[in-house]
């Protein structure tokens, strides 16, 4: 097979038109010459056969057949996606194949184009196969295909001295096409490679059909058809003796006169009896021909099925012993394995009679703490009977010690008998009213008969074991009227404040981020507390109330749990009772497995603080925002109330609370590193403007503070003033910052100051806070 070698762009002047078609030549109608065209560019390579063989002014014209193989698509482009084609409904796949087809046939129609304003004549055909080399090979033996022209490579691929195919396709069609036919492989307008027919082993006989075709070619154009036969669309010529036996019989009529009258004499079927004979030898010997073309064609395959059979015999023989190296691996590794488990076995055994040994011993112990737990356990119940004889339980005792007891009477004379008009707020455990108690503001929580006396007794007993200052303030209790006495909050709770109730200010943004750190602040305190750690576990905006400060503080705490140092090292405390609380502040995990932990109180947490940030309630609000920040469209729903929230500080708090509401609890943060780490920059960013805006509107309502109520850095009312080492009160913010950034000299006196401890002035706090009040009402 003769490899010509690529590199130097086809054309008229470069290549020989006579080399390419004299295969083609013979009298009649040309030979058909096919186009392999693609789906893609395949322009240059219609003009380079255009080029290559005669045009239609020559007599042996080529027929150019422009060929494209379909191929099933194995998947659809569908909505920028490709899905595979078997996934796909079979209304889908003959749209996408008829919309291919179309596109295939305007490709082919504007090469059709090309070919008649070259003066070409041109047809099209499209035919499907699932392999387009294999349908090549196919249509090139039906269609008794002498002549090809296909692409070599993909024209990305095209380099100057490239001699080799490719492209797989072109690869299979060389070693599988039919041996007859003639093939130039073509990339980017260049002949890379071209394969040409495999001769006969006869190849005298070839060579003597091929001389007598090109003497008959010489003979004149008036011949008659009968001297001329066309077998299987090969044109076979009459053989050089007969022409000689034609040309020599004028000549001996001049030579000898009566030789020339003989042979006239002679009947005249003779000579149609000799072009019958010769015509009858010459298909015998077409016949043979094309027997043993046959036989070279199947001699062919047969030697390449020959070398696919050895390849595969050897692949088989490789995979064997691959196979056979993994066995004996793989059975040293059970013998090992097998080893093993046996001195485990012995080891398990050796265990087994010791734990029988130990297990006697200790039978006799058991048997001992069995006893001590008996005895204990009836020492519990009379301890138990001698409490229930004293009319209160130790937890309500323990409480009774740090609060205030107070009377009925004293109760119901600072609410006037508990005055309709005094209530401020009602819940399912009980009714909230305004009293004044001891020339104090306060309110007084009054518990429904059903059921509260553990919930009185769980107030009590928490709120006097704990102070903090985003915790509300027990004063006292009543235990006959079933009632608890606190520090009164003017602003009322976080619920209302948000849902602007009685036509109340909206929050700043400012604020709310203050009240989101308060309210992280106590509940790091109550998780953190010892010896018993606390969970709240009714966290919501109605249990969050506001001071005349609005400073945040935790109540609502009938329902909280203790965690002993044995429950904080080992277990969660299980609830076996249906868990209470709000259904859109409730942990998911604690209402499906009834275990409730301090990360209750985070998911709470959560729901709060993006109730804060949207000003929306809690159910759906969630989803929302993990749709606003996935989409990056979080303004459009933040509390456009609440002031122009800063971009970067409301995002932080929006991943904040998605982290908190996380459904499972091991992936929940930590409210002291993980949170807190957060809250503490924004708060610390806004604190000047904080305490700037908390009491300005005080300050110009009120009119007339005294002047020790008013802070010397910020020039207004203090909320948390603190005496400095200058003998100065602050408000705690203002000289905390003064302090840190470097000053080292009295804000008032300039002078130096001698350390930098800071002391809280109680006493001018309670006289602000009562004159706030005071001025409030």
């Amino acid at each position: 097979m003769d490899g010509t070698a690529g590199g130097s762009p086809a054309s008229p002047a470069g290549e020989s038109r006579d080399t390419s078609s004299s295969s083609f030549s013979g009298g009649g109608e040309g030979k058909k010459v096919y186009v392999a065209v693609g789906a893609g560019e395949s322009k240059a390579m219609v003009l380079w056969a255009l080029h290559r063989f005669p045009s239609q002014d020559d007599a042996t014209a080529a027929t150019f057949v422009l060929l494209h193989v379909y191929s099933k698509p194995r998947f659809i482009p569908i909505m920028g996606n490709r899905i595979p084609a078997s996934q796909v409904q079979e209304q889908q796949l003959v749209a996408y194949k008829k919309m291919e087809l179309q596109k295939i046939s305007d490709i082919l129609d504007q090469h059709l184009l090309l070919c008649a304003q070259q003066k070409v004549q041109a047809e099209k055909l499209v035919v499907e196969s699932d392999d387009v080399a294999q349908g090549l090979v196919k249509l090139i033996s039906e269609h008794r295909v002498t002549a090809l022209v296909m692409g070599a490579a993909a024209n990305e691929h095209y380099t100057k001295n490239m001699k080799d195919l490719r492209s797989k396709k072109a690869q299979a069609v060389q070693q599988r096409a039919d041996p007859l036919c003639k093939i130039w492989y073509i990339c980017k307008g260049t002949l890379v490679y071209r394969r040409k027919d495999i001769p006969l082993r006869n190849e005298a006989m070839q060579e003597d059909v091929q001389k007598s075709g090109d003497q008959q070619l010489s003979l004149d154009r008036t011949t008659s058809l009968s001297e001329t036969w066309c077998i299987s669309n090969t044109w076979l010529q009459k053989p050089n003796i007969a022409l000689q036996t034609e040309r020599a019989s004028p000549c001996r009529s001049y030579d000898n006169e009566n030789e020339i009258v003989k042979e006239f004499d002679e009947p005249e079927n003779k000579f149609q009896c000799m072009l019958r004979e010769l015509d009858s030898v010459w298909k015998q010997a077409y016949e043979e021909i094309c027997s043993r073309r046959k036989a070279e064609r199947e001699l062919v395959e047969a030697l390449q099925k020959a070398r696919d059979s050895e390849n595969l015999y050897f692949g088989e023989v490789k995979q064997r012993n691959e196979i056979e190296e993994k066995m004996t691996t793989t059975m040293e590794e059970v013998e090992r394995l097998t080893q093993k488990t046996d001195k485990l076995c012995a080891e398990l055994q050796d265990e087994r009679k010791k734990r029988l040994a130990l297990e006697k011993r200790t039978a006799h112990s058991d048997r001992i703490i069995k006893d001590l737990m008996l005895q204990c356990d009836k020492a519990v119940r009379e301890v138990e009977a001698l409490h229930a004889k004293k009319g209160e339980s130790s937890a309500a005792a323990e409480g009774t010690m740090h609060i205030t007891e107070l009377s009925c009477s004293e109760i119901r004379e600072a609410t006037n008998n508990f005055d309709h008009s005094l209530k401020v707020g009602e819940s399912v455990y009980g009714s909230v009213y305004k009293g004044f108690l001891r020339h104090t503001h306060v309110a007084i929580k009054k518990l429904n008969r059903e059921n509260t006396q553990s919930q009185f007794n769980q107030e009590v007993e928490i709120l006097s074991r704990v102070r903090h200052p985003n915790l509300v303030t027990l004063i006292g209790a009543c235990k006959e009227d079933q009632a608890l006495v606190y520090e009164y909050m003017p602003n009322g709770s976080l619920d209302d404040r948000l849902t602007c109730k009685n036509n109340s200010k909206p929050l700043g943004w400012q604020l709310r981020t203050r009240i989101i750190s308060d309210v992280c602040s106590a509940l790091i305190f109550l998780h953190s507390n010892k010896p018993h750690s606390i969970v709240h576990s009714d966290l919501k905006a109605s249990n969050i109330i506001l001071d005349g400060h609005n400073v945040a503080k935790l109540s609502g705490f009938g329902v909280c749990r203790m965690f002993t140092d044995e429950f904080r090292n080992t277990t969660t405390l299980y609830r076996h009772t249906h868990p209470k609380g709000s259904f859109a502040y409730i942990d998911p995990e604690y209402v499906m497995t009834g275990d409730l932990t301090p990360q209750s109180d985070v998911y709470s947490f959560g729901i709060v603080l993006l109730r804060l940030l949207t000003g929306r309630p809690g159910f759906g609000l969630l989803k929302d925002v993990q749709r606003a920040v996935e989409k990056d469209c979080l303004v459009a729903i933040l509390d456009s109330s609440a002031g122009d929230w800063p971009a970067m500080q409301a995002e932080q708090l929006a991943r904040v609370g998605l982290s908190c509401c996380e459904i499972r609890r091991k992936n929940r943060p930590d409210l002291r590193t993980e949170v807190w780490t957060v809250l503490e920059p924004i708060l610390k960013s806004t604190s000047i403007m904080l305490c700037s805006l908390s009491f300005k509107s005080v300050s110009e309502d009120l009119g007339g503070v005294p002047s020790y109520f008013i802070c010397p850095i910020l020039q207004d009312v203090m909320r948390e003033p603190l005496i400095a080492a200058d003998g100065f009160t602050y408000e705690a913010e203002a000289i905390r910052e003064w302090i840190d950034s470097g000053h080292q000299t009295s804000p008032m006196t300039n002078l130096e100051l001698f350390h930098r401890d800071l002391l809280p002035n109680h006493a001018l706090r309670s006289a602000i806070q009562e004159w706030l009040q005071t001025n409030a009402n």
